[in-house]
């Protein structure tokens, strides 16, 4: 799960890293008093929305005028302009595809001087299965770019949980940072505080970008993303009350409700699967085919006819695709209860493109039934590599 700037440097502020202050704004007639609120005497405006590059993304119908999702403002009544300019359009950034995400709110915040801008993250390492920092001296751009281009200007190195985050590590990214003085001494400080923040929060990333040397000599975090282990939601209540629903893919969030595990793709043949392996592996077969998956959708072992109607649901409110492949291979998940809701789901919403069904397993031959009997145009498939060749020659006729 992610959350918005505003709300990662509300945490970050919790556990006494420096930020700027700031105010959230939900509507244009809020942002000038919310403005108002702050020093000054520069304001920045910022777009909220959960992706990056929004300073140099670019509106929907773009006025004359417009500056992306990232502004400065000299006055109160300049912020107020700026705010009123972004609120309910859509921001097209490089990370948002071109449809884009609607601006819901801005975050206005003290302006801020900047000598160096530097990069700094905690990531889960999925080799080592530790907490690992990324840092580098190429702070404020894609840092994918930076690690294609330039490799030797990131670092990066794991933590021993047995022992934790200790002073050594802090020195060691400030050193990489090329800190020097007091800024050593506050990176050591800020990336205990960051660590402690990664764990105690069951975070999947925590991203500084850009970590900045103010003109005072200072670090201050300048931007910050952070996402969190859906799994993990359930022992932190305060986190999941982060949650924006309107950032969601409408299917992902409809598929969250029932316990399945959903994600939209690009392709056109939608899938509908029993185990994570089994999925990876029907669309890994679809693609060697020569077709592309509009999906991953697992339904577990233990789905019941309810969860399997709501996931074939799911599949046919997306336009793109023309075409659906159920394979169930049934060991705790028996093959009559898949086939009862694929049954129920087509006469509830109907069956406009081809569909595939590949079953094998507990109670195959009364899953079999069910769909022959059901009177639906239904393709029968005997293995996973005849059911991708037949969706696929049905998809592109």
């Amino acid at each position: 799960m992610n959350i918005h700037e505003y709300q990662a440097k509300g945490l970050l502020r919790s556990y006494g890293a420096p930020v700027s202050q700031g105010r959230v704004v939900f509507k244009a007639d809020e942002a000038k008093s919310a403005a108002g609120e702050l020093d000054g005497p520069l304001w920045v405006v910022k777009a909220q929305i959960h992706a990056g590059g929004r300073g140099k993304g670019s509106f929907k119908e773009a006025s004359a005028g417009d500056k992306g999702g990232v502004r400065l403002a000299k006055s109160v009544e300049e912020a107020a302009e700026h705010a009123g300019a972004m609120l309910g359009r859509t921001l097209v950034t490089h990370q948002t595809g071109p449809e884009g995400k609607q601006v819901g709110r801005i975050y206005i915040e003290d302006g801020s001087g900047i000598a160096r801008e530097l990069y700094l993250a905690l990531l889960v390492d999925r080799v080592t299965s530790r907490v690992s920092f990324v840092c580098s001296t190429e702070g404020g751009v894609d840092i994918e770019e930076v690690a294609a281009s330039t490799p030797e200007k990131i670092l990066s190195f794991s933590v021993d949980p047995a022992t934790g985050v200790q002073p050594f590590h802090g020195r060691r990214v400030a050193f990489s940072l090329g800190l020097e003085g007091k800024q050593i001494k506050q990176c050591v400080d800020l990336v205990s505080k960051l660590y402690k923040l990664f764990t105690e929060r069951d975070a999947e990333m925590v991203e500084i970008n850009p970590l900045i040397v103010t003109d005072e000599g200072d670090l201050k975090c300048l931007d910050a993303k952070m996402g969190f282990d859906s799994n993990a939601l359930y022992r932190q209540a305060d986190i999941a009350s982060l949650r924006d629903e309107s950032e969601e893919d409408p299917k992902e969030l409809a598929a969250s409700k029932f316990d399945l595990n959903y994600i939209a793709l690009d392709g056109e043949i939608g899938c509908m699967v029993n185990g994570a392996g089994l999925a990876m592996a029907t669309m890994d077969i679809i693609k060697l085919n020569g077709a592309e998956p509009a999906n991953f959708l697992d339904v577990g072992g233990g789905a019941t006819k309810e969860k399997v109607t709501e996931a074939f649901k799911i599949i046919t409110s997306d336009r793109n695709v023309k075409g659906i492949l159920v394979n169930i291979f049934g060991g705790i998940m028996r093959c009559d209860i898949i086939a009862e809701g694929v049954v129920a789901a087509v006469r509830d919403v109907g069956l406009e493109v081809p569909l595939v069904v590949r079953l094998e397993g507990t109670n195959v031959e009364k899953g079999k039934e069910i769909i022959n009997n059901s009177g639906l145009n239904v393709i029968a498939a005997d293995d996973l590599s005849d059911a991708a060749a037949k969706i696929v020659k049905a998809v592109k006729g």
